[in-house]
């Protein structure tokens, strides 16, 4: 089995003697390393491009999904840097979300909107079985870790105006990050068993007087080393885990979806 890693520009590290390749989609061609990581095949996809050259609003989120599918990972983890809306939640905190709230606009977030409509159920999208396996590796590093959090996605590139952060602090949002929407919804609809790791690298607009890129890059770069241990730690028990029911019954489906692009 493949697991997958989908990261920000840095995380690469993880895969040191990885191999770079252009993997061509229906969706667009992306960037990915090809490597192993304690004796697990990995496949890494940088989020935003090797170069960091795609905003979240312009991230190749489907050809992304469809890639690792079709290398055949059926379990994957992303890692996003976010700000916390939850004061309890510090720079530098770990947070392995539970559940989510779009805020986003313009992005695509289906596969299926032409020949098959498909319904996919997120009452709890992220990987319950990868979620724990990621928790309890980060408790055994002595991470300070969030066991569920609540991951607001807006579509960016700006940051959020204070207004909008209090209004997602009373709807229940913990943090604030750009890049999880549409990946776990497209996750899903793969049937890849999916979680993301959230490190906080500031505090959200009004919660602090001001939120610069500098001090997101400067954190993700502080704390990059141990969430490469963490991944590292934990990739051999993720690779070892049955996918969730709710993923696998998505086989039929997706087999189905990919054999229209080898017809074509």
């Amino acid at each position: 089995m493949v697991v997958g890693i989908i990261g920000g520009t840095g995380f690469e590290e993880i895969l040191r003697k990885g191999v770079r390749k252009v993997i061509k989609t229906p969706f667009g061609e992306i960037e990915s390393a090809e490597g192993e990581v304690n004796g697990c095949k990995v496949l890494f996809i940088p989020r935003h491009g090797f170069r960091h050259q795609y905003p979240p609003h312009k991230v190749k989120y489907k050809a992304n999904i469809f890639a690792l599918r079709q290398k055949g990972v059926l379990k994957a983890v992303g890692i996003s840097a976010a700000g916390a809306i939850n004061p309890q939640m510090k720079p530098g905190d770990i947070v392995i979300v539970d559940q989510f709230l779009d805020y986003t606009k313009g992005r695509e977030y289906t596969f299926y909107d032409e020949e098959l409509v498909v319904h996919v159920d997120m009452t709890n999208p992220y990987s319950p079985s990868i979620r724990r396996v990621l928790i309890e590796t980060a408790k055994k590093l002595g991470l300070r870790v969030w066991e569920e959090g609540t991951y607001v996605c807006t579509e960016g590139p700006r940051f959020e105006t204070k207004a909008e952060i209090a209004m997602f602090r009373l709807l229940g949002g913990d943090v604030v990050g750009m890049t999880n929407i549409p990946e776990v919804i497209l996750a899903r609809e793969m049937g890849i068993s999916y979680a993301t790791i959230v490190l906080v690298t500031n505090f959200a607009a009004g919660i602090q007087p001001e939120v610069t890129q500098e001090e997101v890059i400067e954190i993700a770069k502080k704390k990059e080393k141990e969430i490469i241990t963490l991944l590292r730690e934990a990739i051999p028990k993720i690779e070892e885990l049955e996918r969730e029911e709710i993923c696998a019954k998505m086989d039929e489906i997706v087999e189905k979806f990919m054999r229209k692009f080898t017809r074509e």
